[in-house]
């Protein structure tokens, strides 16, 4: 629920507290935001360059992820202990952030992303769980060293941001995928490449104001119904490449292989 966390809320335009009337928010400045009917508040405070996730990607993600298939991703991050603020940037439909919440009783979750199909379904994945529509490339709408943890979760990583929001002694957990991570389905059905630079990108935009603490390569087989290979395949980007024609037809055994560094922040 959005009250839970207004307290680290901060206003898009002058960087006030915000303040909830009903189902809209406002500062001290009269700035005012409204919260839509599902629930999330929109904090975008102008025209948003890009639209994010369609509503047929989040669907086939939330079918994908409540099959448990990348379950062992979430279960990694909540190892790590958490109190107060959660912040998932890039939050999706939402269940990273639900299942790191209930490893973590004493802490909020604030999930941010542009998708306003993901933020309906955020909004209402946890009831410690708040949802923001935000472009997670501008100043993000929280208030400074307020939270705990950071997720981002094969999302995009603004550095200085993540800086500023996160608490001296937080921790920044960052999943992206590995070189082998959906190879089979990439050579069988021409998916978007993993970028072999990876690596070295996610250091680069992280590494001025973080150091990495550790880093660990999860490895699982899913073995994969021709539909739920289709769906896999329907919440990624390359949704928008594959033609229909293209898509499995038969059941089989794919590689999920992901890297989850944790990051700290440099004094």
């Amino acid at each position: 629920m959005i009250d839970g966390a207004i307290p680290y809320l901060r206003c898009p335009v002058c960087r006030e507290p915000l303040a909830r009337q009903d189902r809209v928010l406002r500062c001290p400045r009269r700035h005012s935001f409204d919260m839509a009917r599902q629930g999330y508040a929109d904090l975008s405070a102008g025209r948003l360059p890009h639209v994010g996730d369609s509503a047929e990607m989040v669907a086939d993600r939330a079918d994908f992820l409540a099959a448990g298939h990348y379950s062992f991703i979430a279960e990694e991050l909540a190892r790590h202990p958490a109190d107060g603020l959660v912040l998932d940037a890039g939050t999706g439909t939402g269940d990273y952030l639900a299942r790191f919440l209930d490893a973590a009783p004493g802490a909020t979750g604030l999930g941010l992303d542009v998708s306003k199909p993901a933020l309906r379904r955020a909004a209402r994945a946890h009831p410690r769980a708040a949802a923001v529509l935000t472009d997670l490339w501008r100043p993000l709408p929280v208030a400074d060293a307020t939270a705990s943890v950071i997720l981002d979760v094969f999302a995009p990583r603004n550095g200085p941001e993540f800086h500023r929001v996160l608490r001296p002694g937080g921790v920044l957990l960052v999943v992206t995928p590995a070189a082998d991570h959906l190879a089979e389905l990439i050579t069988a059905h021409g998916l978007i490449q993993v970028d072999p630079d990876k690596a070295a990108r996610v250091s680069g935009s992280l590494g001025e104001h973080f150091t990495l603490d550790t880093s660990v390569t999860l490895r699982r087989e899913l073995r994969l119904t021709a539909a739920e290979a289709r769906t896999l395949i329907g919440m990624t980007p390359s949704a928008r490449h594959v033609p229909a024609d293209d898509l499995p037809t038969r059941d089989l055994t794919v590689t999920a292989a992901v890297d989850v560094a944790a990051y700290r922040p440099r004094r």
